[in-house]
């Protein structure tokens, strides 16, 4: 069985009204003058008329009529030009003003990737200082690895990273905060008197691969000093090398500023090691397509406060 179609016209509908004239129909029944309007919108008369004229076709109204006073408006003219200018007056807010950002109301959940060590190094500083002026919002550490960092940074899936990090990748945006190298970390007895790379060649080396962090150059540094074939254990964190360190004879590759902090208690040791090593900008980067969010430009400016070495 065959049907009938019907195709409904879609004359004077909204989507074919061109909404600048929108502005021009505010303007004429604030000022009831074609040549008022024209100098207000920066439009010449000629043109102010035309886009009266397309008005009054679209709407198959005449909107303004003449009087002594000026231009006087239709009650069709009058609803649409209130209706008009409270959202036009609300748009003119929104993009002018820039959105202000109350610390202690807001209820964002802050996504961050940080490696195990980052976690260990800067989460709780982050959530004190974080928690303290917003004490509403929520902190998750996605732990994105390198290589999907660009694109989460991008979707907006996470906020921002911090650590050793390649923030050349187009549209990424980064605050160096401090440098950094690696050092050997012992059990205090076994520092060799001769720190040489020979007697370092004596020692069974562990190293950490983290995931969201860049870490290949150490191994570099170790392969070029002929000591790669000592590394005898590779852990995915740095979390478990401390304990490691203490029941064995390994010795760690850590960086130097969690290897400062976890030796203060006196049973483990830190020092340099007898190779050149690389040094290492330690990063804040996010993508750009998160600047201008008021609430993302306070957590940045908070965290460069805390972490940033001058």
């Amino acid at each position: 069985m065959r049907y009938a179609t019907f195709t409904l016209p879609m004359t004077k509908t909204f989507r074919q009204l061109d909404l600048n004239l929108l502005r021009v129909l505010v303007t004429l029944q604030r000022l009831r003058s074609v040549t008022a309007a024209g100098q207000s919108l920066s439009l010449s008369q000629p043109a102010t008329s035309n886009a009266l004229a397309r008005l009054r076709r679209h709407f198959d109204d005449p909107l303004f009529v003449r009087s002594a006073g000026g231009l006087v408006g239709t009650p069709l003219a009058l609803r649409l030009a209130a209706a008009a200018a409270r959202h036009l007056e609300a748009l003119e807010r929104d993009i002018g003003t820039p959105a202000a950002f109350d610390a202690a109301s807001c209820t964002r959940t802050w996504r961050l990737s940080l490696s195990d060590l980052g976690e260990m190094a800067f989460l709780p500083a982050i959530a004190d200082a974080v928690l303290a002026e917003a004490p509403l919002t929520r902190i998750v550490n996605a732990a994105v690895s390198t290589a999907q960092l660009p694109e989460a940074l991008a979707q907006r899936e996470v906020d921002l990273a911090i650590g050793i990090l390649d923030a050349g990748r187009r549209g990424l945006r980064s605050s160096s905060l401090f440098s950094e190298t690696y050092v050997a970390l012992s059990d205090p007895g076994r520092v060799p008197r001769q720190r040489s790379c020979v007697a370092l060649a004596r020692q069974g080396l562990v190293v950490a691969s983290p995931t969201a962090t860049f870490h290949g150059s150490v191994e570099a540094s170790l392969k070029k000093a002929g000591l790669d074939d000592r590394i005898v254990m590779r852990v995915r964190h740095f979390a478990a090398m401390p304990d490691l360190v203490r029941r064995t004879a390994l010795v760690g590759i850590a960086p130097q500023s969690w290897a400062s902090d976890i030796c203060r208690g006196g049973d483990l040791a830190w020092w340099p090691l007898p190779m050149p090593m690389p040094q290492f900008d330690v990063r804040m980067v996010w993508h750009g397509v998160s600047e201008g969010d008021a609430a993302l430009d306070w957590l940045r400016a908070t965290l460069l406060r805390l972490f940033r070495q001058a």
